[in-house]
């Protein structure tokens, strides 16, 4: 399996913790959040992960240059920013397979990935969102799906309270989808495309109550430096 990574992140909520480095460089008990996410992409059997970067990008390739550990390492370098779904766009480029995981480098959520392949193949679907059933959705916003956990709908912040499943913000995509004329320059992959394609394309979800946790906020990233220190390969 291939990989994209959202690395160029400018970590504005962290900046009374983390500002002299990428948000995805933060250190974690001396390590940056990224050797967490290739651990776990290592153990997943991802061989390859290609990195959409902009903010500060020369610090992560001195870091990490073309591999780490058994993990290939390639950049797609933002010359101004293209948002979440051109930077992924851009960095399919450099994606040899027709399809490839998609996360952001700054949260971790230790999906089954090969499980997670393996129904978006079954299905035939053009998208897969991991998803995380929550007691409340109102903060995060709402995923709806069908029986068959396929995608029907997204609801903004607030408009929708209660249990629900919400987007866990780990993706497979189908790399012809992103190619598509019409997602020129830059976009939002969650605006312009999840919630525009939705409709008509096979998206579907696939549940999963594994650990998650975005270290975009001061709060999460001071628990992050107790919780990651149990974690292994």
């Amino acid at each position: 399996m291939e990989a994209i990574i959202l690395a160029g992140g400018f970590g504005t909520r962290l900046q009374s913790l983390v500002s002299d480095v990428p948000k995805s460089m933060a250190l974690i008990n001396q390590r940056p959040f990224l050797e967490y996410l290739f651990d776990y992409l290592i153990s997943q059997g991802v061989t390859k992960a290609v990195l959409s970067v902009g903010y500060k990008h020369e610090i992560i390739e001195d870091h990490f240059e073309d591999h780490y550990r058994t993990l290939r390492i390639g950049y797609a370098v933002e010359a101004e920013p293209l948002g979440t779904g051109g930077g992924i766009r851009l960095a399919f480029w450099k994606i040899t397979e027709p399809r490839a995981l998609v996360m952001n480098g700054d949260s971790l959520f230790r999906v089954d990935y090969q499980a997670m392949m393996e129904a978006h193949l079954k299905k035939k679907a053009d998208a897969t969102l991991a998803l995380r059933k929550l007691e409340d959705t109102g903060r995060y916003g709402r995923v709806s799906v069908n029986r068959a956990m396929r995608i029907t709908g997204f609801a903004e912040k607030q408009q929708e309270s209660g249990p629900g499943y919400i987007n866990g913000g780990v993706y497979i995509l189908e790399k012809l989808l992103l190619m598509e004329p019409e997602l020129r320059g830059r976009f939002s992959i969650e605006k312009d495309f999840f919630e525009r394609y939705c409709s008509y394309s096979r998206m579907y979800g696939f549940s999963s109550k594994d650990y998650f946790l975005d270290i975009g906020i001061p709060e999460d990233f001071n628990k992050a430096q107790h919780e990651f220190a149990g974690f292994k390969d």
